[in-house]
């Protein structure tokens, strides 16, 4: 059983900063790649940004890319979402996602495997 918690949302003006974190409790030691997504009430899931195990290749959705930047703790077992200049359209329920079955980075929301609560982050004008 794999349970993800995610913490760290909350209320900041547009071009403000937020860093979620997303705490994996594993039962057993294996590697994992690792993705953000973000839902706002009237749609679906949608992509953030993507890491692989090792940390050494990022994806990142267009809308964000060059303000959020994503990263983990291993050791920890902790992902990570820096939020950067943060604008209105950014407001969404975050959740963060795990995929067991590889170590590479996938922006489909399909082959994510475990799902954490999700964080809300608001932004205001």
């Amino acid at each position: 059983q794999v349970q993800l918690v995610e913490s760290g949302g909350g209320l900041v003006q547009s071009g403000g900063s937020l860093r979620l974190s997303c705490v994996a409790s594993l039962r057993s030691k294996t590697v994992y790649s690792l993705a953000w997504f973000r839902r706002t009430p009237g749609s679906g899931r949608e992509f953030v940004a993507a890491i692989n195990w090792s940390g050494t290749s990022k994806e990142y959705a267009n809308s964000v890319n060059g303000r959020f930047t994503i990263s983990r703790d291993n050791a920890k077992n902790t992902g990570y979402l820096q939020m950067n200049s943060l604008k209105p359209e950014d407001t969404a329920t975050y959740y963060c996602a795990v995929d067991m079955d590889t170590v590479e980075t996938n922006r489909r929301i399909n082959v994510y495997d475990y799902w954490g609560q999700g964080t809300q982050v608001t932004v205001s004008s």
